[in-house]
């Protein structure tokens, strides 16, 4: 089976910018393992501006773009050689794609892009993916990377995405809020109810929000894959979700005839 998982700053990295090795070694060792059973498996991965922040010792995510870019340029180049590093160590090669809205928008590029996608995976390569925040503006810009993993999985048809976020999952109310909001484990169609949990970027590194997994979430739904989101602070979840056990929000993927 081919699995998509996105994981986001906020879980790759600790608040000061700089890489959790911890948890990093463990989803490595976890993404390892899965493959290592037969699934083909891609990974979407933030964390290049805000790794890129951290290792420039600036206080903050910078707000114009060609600081976002320069610290874009530092982070990807130490991102890839951490998971290099970690993947190396079960024998694994990874191969790293940077792509901008432009290699989506456009058929010819994005014809590039799926096959060039299909042949790493039939090689056996772990594709690790991220927009290309070195040179992306308004104008050419996926913006997150949650959108990014629901066209990752659909191009080249995926039938699970797994986001590994900062939070469980998708709850009735604000969970840092209210005492009382209960997670909701299953979804099978998305409502405007189900749309008004959704909410802003809860992670002064990162750029999506429930909001943007919510609107992945229907992208998968309407393609046919499964689409959940979990906490990436115990990447061993992802067995659970292979082996069909409920972990935190699943958004149920449309059989052929609905």
């Amino acid at each position: 089976m081919r699995i998509v998982i996105k994981i986001g700053t906020s879980t790759l990295a600790h608040p000061t910018g700089h890489l959790n090795i911890r948890l990093t070694e463990q989803l490595c060792k976890v993404i390892s393992d899965i493959k290592n059973a037969g699934h083909a498996v891609i990974l979407v991965s933030s964390g290049a501006i805000g790794m890129g922040v951290g290792k420039l010792g600036l206080l903050s995510r910078p707000g114009d773009i060609p600081t976002k870019q320069a610290a874009a340029a530092v982070g990807q180049c130490e991102l890839m050689y951490t998971y290099d590093k970690l993947f190396s160590q079960y024998n694994h090669t990874v191969a790293q794609l940077l792509i901008t809205g432009a290699d989506v928008a456009n058929e010819t590029r994005h014809d590039n892009f799926r096959n060039t996608l299909n042949r790493l995976l039939e090689l056996g390569v772990i594709p690790i993916i991220n927009e290309n925040d070195t040179v992306a503006t308004d104008e050419i810009v996926i913006g997150d990377n949650d959108t990014l993993a629901a066209i990752v999985s659909k191009s080249v048809g995926a039938k699970l995405l797994v986001l590994l976020s900062d939070i469980d999952g998708l709850y009735t109310a604000d969970p840092h809020r209210d005492p009382n909001a209960k997670l909701i484990s299953s979804i099978s169609e998305i409502t405007e109810e189900i749309r008004r949990l959704g909410g802003g970027s809860a992670s002064s590194q990162g750029t999506g929000g429930m909001a943007t997994k919510l609107h992945a979430a229907q992208m998968c739904m309407d393609c046919g894959c499964r689409l959940v989101i979990t906490n990436g602070r115990r990447p061993e979840a992802l067995y659970d979700i292979l082996d069909g056990k409920s972990v935190g929000t699943t958004f149920q993927r449309r059989q052929p005839h609905d």
